[in-house]
């Protein structure tokens, strides 16, 4: 368990003859962040509940802050601050007496209370609407408050559940930015995101929920490469040209009307050095050099799409992109 600010293994809920989580295995180092990825229904939000002290497991070994949450719930719980899919925010009543509750229910002096809470105003920019009413704030600035609230505690690990649903765009990227400095700040973030860009901007490690278990994990790149379909494709405008690279690359699949190749890569610089050497050494430049690569959609789909009836990759639009001219 040592550098884990999660750890938890064998993990298992059921409710009534349902199984939700079937023995899985997590481990969140210290001042990461972790993110579970999985169809609706596939068991996030009970991870979440049961690894934050909120519903009792059914089995396993869990430890998180360092603490057992068998025996040493009560202390795991003082350092851990929970974000979940819905505000906890009261629209009734002030930010900052939003920020103050808070404060309350962590039983801090009032001076400091009020310190704390002017502090974190201030930091997540929410200083101009301290005095207005919670309900009168937009989705971005409801979150921010929600998130200002979790922190009154100080905690090391936070859950954060979904945190940027229903966010614009420009929202959604301010609170990438306050996840990044929470890390940075060595807190331990563990996410789960109906937003695959999400995950792959901000996690260090992924990990794909489905049908109760771990469906695979691993960085964002390790996942990409599970599934098949990278490849390079090279566009000529010259003829000539075309056929000479054609007899060069002889396992290309070849398109004499588009004055195309394509050939299979896994996008890795080595790959696309091997390529470039072979077209030097035959004196061809090709136009146009774009490399497709699978991005975490095309993971999430194959590993989950029993569970969502979600069309193979194969049968998906085009994976990401990125052209080199």
């Amino acid at each position: 368990m040592t550098g884990s600010a999660i750890a938890a293994h064998g993990l298992r809920k059921s409710y009534g003859d349902k199984t939700v989580l079937d023995g899985i295995d997590l481990n969140v180092p210290t001042g990461t962040v972790f993110s579970l990825l999985g169809p609706n229904g596939a068991g996030k939000t009970t991870a979440v509940k049961i690894l934050s002290t909120l519903v009792r497991a059914d089995a396993g070994d869990l430890h998180v802050a360092g603490h057992d949450l068998a025996h040493q719930a009560r202390a795991a719980r003082a350092k851990i601050g929970v974000t979940g899919q819905f505000s906890a925010v009261d629209g009734l009543i002030t930010g900052e007496e939003n920020m103050l509750l808070m404060a309350d229910l962590h039983h801090l002096p009032r001076r400091e209370g009020r310190r704390v809470a002017a502090e974190l105003l201030e930091r997540f920019d929410l200083v101009a609407a301290a005095k207005k009413p919670a309900a009168t704030y937009s989705g971005g600035m409801k979150r921010r408050l929600d998130i200002a609230m979790t922190l009154v505690g100080s905690p090391r690990v936070i859950f954060l559940d979904e945190p940027t649903t229903g966010l614009d765009p420009r929202s959604r990227h301010t609170m990438w930015g306050i996840i990044r400095e929470l890390v940075t700040g060595g807190v331990s973030v563990f996410l789960t995101t109906q937003y695959l860009e999400e995950a792959d901007e901000l996690a260090d490690r992924i990990a794909v929920l489905n049908d109760g278990k771990i469906a695979a994990e691993g960085t964002a790149q390790e996942l990409k490469r599970l599934v098949p379909g990278g490849h390079v494709r090279l566009r000529f405008t010259d003829p000539a040209a075309h056929r000479a690279a054609a007899a060069a690359l002889p396992r290309a699949a070849c398109d004499p009307e588009a004055l195309t190749l394509q050939l299979p890569s896994d996008g890795s610089q080595r790959d696309l050095r091997a390529l470039l050497d072979r077209l030097d050494l035959a004196g061809i430049e090709a136009d146009e050099l774009t490399v497709h690569t699978p991005d975490l959609d095309d993971v999430f789909f194959a590993l989950t799409a029993h569970a969502t009836g979600a069309p193979a990759p194969s049968d998906r639009p085009a994976p990401s992109k990125e052209t080199v001219r």
